[in-house]
């Protein structure tokens, strides 16, 4: 069996047992139980590997845990599950701050009412700090955006496309800053307010394509936006010719990367997201004991040459 390449910023490693199918878990030694609040809608499949790493976490613990979200990913809906997540008195709430002007106002009220709070996903180390987070697991977005840019200009790219499927998200937002900010040039319009429909965003990718023709590089924010990008190629007959990086894996965006038309994925490693922040918290409940830092579990580049096993657990816990 080949070895899987990963480089990442931050180099963490993590023997996981058998897929389970598990959302919420109910086994409960100690009678804690722990509830991650995310920002996605339902419609987003790159969540699953979330709710399978809290689900490991979860039965490997002993602590039951629940997934809960806003349906349609509106944040105004986020800050009132988090309201309601604190009030039904958990130990602890694991939360995603995808906005932080919305979301503040709700986790320090769960912070002050004595329930503990790690921030995952979104958000940065700082701001977890603010809002009296325990700690931030999760991906640095602009620097792992501004690696990202290194990475293009050093194959020679100048100028590029950055399709945002949630322009609402300020995270994701840094993202293609920290590209721009890479490659040496200004964002300026080459961000992409793409929606989430994947029709539109294939008719929109093809049509500032045809607008703009000297575009060398596209760069997608997840598989909502990179996936209908993908097909926008196929179907302009540029797939394999205009230089494509994305963030996030998912099953279409490791078979784009197979067929060379995706350069490389930004892996932020999902699993650990979810799955670490259970045992955290589990640990500093139980005995007290708590890391020093904040984990950042990307980013990492996933290549063609580095498949194997990411394109075994793709969608799953990659």
């Amino acid at each position: 069996m080949k070895k899987m390449k990963l480089w990442t910023a931050a180099a963490l490693s993590l023997a996981v047992a058998a897929p389970l199918a598990l959302i919420s878990t109910s086994v409960s030694a100690a009678g804690e139980k722990y509830i991650l609040v995310s920002h996605a809608p339902d419609s987003d499949s790159w969540w699953n590997t979330i709710k399978n790493g809290i689900a490991l976490a979860g039965k490997q613990m002993g602590v039951d845990v629940e997934y809960r979200n806003p349906p349609t990913g509106d944040i105004a809906d986020m800050a009132r599950i988090i309201d309601q997540a604190a009030a039904s008195g958990p130990n602890g709430i694991i939360t995603t701050l995808a906005d932080y002007d919305v979301l503040e106002g709700p986790i320090k009220n769960a912070v002050a009412s004595g329930i503990d709070v790690i921030i995952m996903n979104t958000g940065t180390p700082d701001q977890a700090r603010e809002v009296g987070a325990l700690m931030y697991v999760g991906q640095p977005e602009y620097d792992a955006g501004y690696a990202a840019g290194l990475r293009a200009k050093g194959d020679g790219i100048g100028s590029f496309l950055c399709v945002n499927h949630s322009i609402q998200q300020p995270t994701l937002g840094e993202r293609c800053r920290g590209f721009a900010d890479g490659l040496g040039i200004e964002l300026g319009n080459s961000m992409l307010d793409s929606g989430t429909d994947p029709s539109e965003i294939k008719n929109k990718v093809k049509a500032y394509l045809a607008a703009n023709p000297k575009t060398e590089a596209i760069l997608t924010l997840g598989p909502v936006s990179a996936d209908p990008t993908m097909q926008a190629l196929q179907e302009n007959g540029m797939a394999g010719d205009i230089y494509f990086g994305t963030f996030d894996l998912g099953e279409e965006i490791v078979k784009g990367i197979k067929a060379g038309i995706i350069e490389w994925g930004i892996d932020q490693q999902p699993f650990l997201q979810a799955y670490l922040p259970v045992v955290v918290m589990t640990n500093y409940h139980r005995y007290g004991v708590l890391p020093g830092n904040n984990i950042n579990s990307g980013p990492g580049f996933v290549t063609a040459d580095a498949l194997e096993m990411v394109e075994k657990y793709a969608g799953e816990y990659r």
